[in-house]
């Protein structure tokens, strides 16, 4: 599914986003910033796609930053993006549900819109606190639900409605775009996931609702 849509995925997520999804990528870069200083860190962004966190990471950044996704479409055109931005960001092919990378190598780790797509969340919670090193820190951006009323109303018709239509026409498969809301319909709410990273083995977990809860931003530390 993610192959097919590869060529459009860019321009589809900025225009039914209305370009917001580039100040929710920022807002991720700014809670890793520290670490992007240093220039002896490492810094992973998982299931990256089409670089688009990943690039905003690199910007002026010290730290080696690294994108992985399993989508080899999505991974071809992150490469292209990082060569024509002249950004050293080095990308490798891998399940984010088992990371060929050794315990404990990243100070800090990025995955925006990915935990929602994993075939099973708590294991890939628990891949990501292993290869994070101590006092590292993960941060997820996911989508969330809408809380404020009638704002919530009009999310819905447009994500379960709109956006599959424009989706479907723009990309050739209405049907990434149908996926798209149901798989956010079943995803945990933003308490529930923040539990669900305490489960396994994260510590000071916070989160933030942005755009009036249309997506979330997690943090989390492991000791």
């Amino acid at each position: 599914m993610f192959s097919g849509i590869a060529r459009r995925y860019d321009l589809l997520n900025h225009v039914l986003s209305l370009n917001i999804d580039k100040v929710w990528r920022r807002k991720v870069r700014a809670l890793i910033a520290e670490v992007l200083e240093r220039d002896d860190a490492l810094v992973a962004d998982v299931a990256c796609g089409t670089a688009d966190l990943t690039l905003i990471l690199k910007q002026n950044a010290r730290a080696r930053v690294f994108g992985t996704d399993f989508c080899r479409p999505m991974l071809e055109l992150a490469n292209q993006k990082s060569d024509a931005a002249s950004e050293d960001i080095a990308f490798f092919e891998a399940d984010a549900m088992q990371l060929p990378v050794a315990e404990e190598s990243f100070d800090a780790i990025t995955i925006a819109f990915g935990v929602r797509n994993l075939s099973n969340i708590e294991f890939g919670l628990r891949e990501l606190h292993r290869i994070l090193k101590p006092n590292g820190t993960l941060v997820v951006l996911e989508f969330s639900t809408p809380y404020v009323p009638g704002f919530r109303q009009m999310f819905n018709f447009y994500f379960h409605r709109i956006l599959p239509a424009i989706g479907g026409a723009v990309s050739g498969s209405r049907s990434a775009y149908t996926y798209l809301p149901g798989s956010v319909a079943k995803f945990l709410d933003a308490k529930s996931l923040a539990g669900l990273m305490e489960d396994v083995g994260f510590s000071d977990v916070t989160y933030k609702k942005m755009s009036g809860g249309i997506v979330a931003i997690h943090k989390g530390s492991k000791n």
